[in-house]
């Protein structure tokens, strides 16, 4: 698409945004970006949730209740908003987010972020192996296909409170005292808290759609069309997440039970649990083929980093640490579970 600038667009045009429609505004993520929207005071936001759903977004958000066996109450949902955010669990029901898609499609919204947040859609192999690339590929892919809106995707990677509050995600169980490295531990990925992928998305949200003339050389929305936006909190390796571990609870390498296991047996193990029905094995291959020697999860290295680019701050790796350490999850299994049925009576 040829560069379009704000100067010759046709009288009335917006070069912002300004009503944003979000799927999973009470979920684990969804939270924290509705939190970091409606901080900018500048858009209207208007949580999308299915009818008799229970989950209350935060004060300030509009409720539109939708059927999901009747698409069209969707798109009346969505007509006039510029922007669609889809947050979802994976293991929201099977072809919720294209149901989505074609809805914002039909109801003429111009932008999408899809469910991603996540790792670097770009490294097929990764997402493939990781089980959960090829199912977001198939809805940039849809969206393009039908031509009416632009994809924006997050890549944030894993988020750091939830995955070092399960145990064996990072491989580090609090409550047990107990590690397990894949391989050296060395091998480091990208990893972003919530708090800070709230904010890359109203950073996001907030640039101007499109450059005013040809002379404006300043990041526009426009810039991240069909595009990734790579954000991230911390560059770490299991060792730099045990060393804060370490620092936040006041222990020593003796307080622990320490192990290590090659990264490529762990995830082939998983991918068996996985297979006979352990919804663990999904969890642990997912998170251990991102610490791969090789085609890792360290995006940055490849793609660079947009924080600056979007004013992102940085934060504190052990204030983020002592949050997961000081208040777990309690029973991280049932906590996922719960999570998941709560994920999926909101976006069916």
């Amino acid at each position: 698409m040829a560069q379009q600038y704000a100067s010759k667009q046709p009288a009335g045009f917006k070069n912002r945004i300004e009503n944003i429609a979000i799927v999973g505004a009470g979920g684990q993520v969804g939270k924290f970006v509705v939190a970091a929207l409606l901080a900018k005071n500048t858009f209207k936001v208007t949580a999308i949730s299915r009818s008799g759903s229970t989950n209350q977004p935060a004060p300030g958000v509009h409720i539109a209740s939708v059927n999901y066996d009747d698409p069209s109450t969707i798109v009346e949902a969505l007509k006039g908003q510029d922007v669609l955010i889809i947050t979802m669990s994976v293991h929201a029901p099977p072809g919720q987010s294209e149901t989505l898609i074609r809805a914002a499609a039909t109801a003429g919204v111009p932008w999408v972020l899809p469910n991603e947040f996540g790792g670097d859609g770009t490294n097929k192999q990764l997402g493939r192996d990781a089980i959960i690339g090829p199912a977001k590929e198939k809805d940039r892919d849809l969206i393009e296909e039908l031509g009416k809106s632009s994809w924006v995707s997050i890549a944030c990677s894993f988020w750091y409170e939830y995955s070092l509050a399960g145990p064996g995600s990072y491989g580090i169980d609090i409550a047990k005292r107990e590690v397990v490295f894949f391989d050296e531990g060395t091998q480091k990925i990208n990893t972003s808290t919530w708090p800070q992928t709230g904010r890359g998305v109203a950073e996001v949200l907030s640039l101007p759609i499109l450059p005013e003339d040809e002379k404006d050389t300043s990041t526009t929305l426009s810039n991240y069309r069909n595009r990734y936006v790579y954000i991230s909190s911390f560059a770490l390796s299991q060792r730099d997440m045990f060393a804060s571990v370490k620092r936040v609870t006041g222990t020593t390498d003796a307080d622990w039970n320490i192990s290590s296991v090659p990264s490529k047996q762990r995830y082939e193990d998983s991918i068996k649990k996985m297979q006979q029905g352990d919804r663990i094995g999904f969890v642990h291959a997912m998170y251990t083929r991102h610490f791969y020697p090789e085609d890792s999860g360290l995006y940055e290295a490849k793609h660079g980093l947009d924080n600056e680019k979007l004013g992102l701050p940085k934060e504190d790796l052990d204030e983020f640490t002592a949050e997961r350490t000081s208040a777990r999850l309690g029973d991280w299994r049932q906590g996922l579970e719960t999570q998941i049925s709560k994920d999926n009576d909101d976006s069916r």
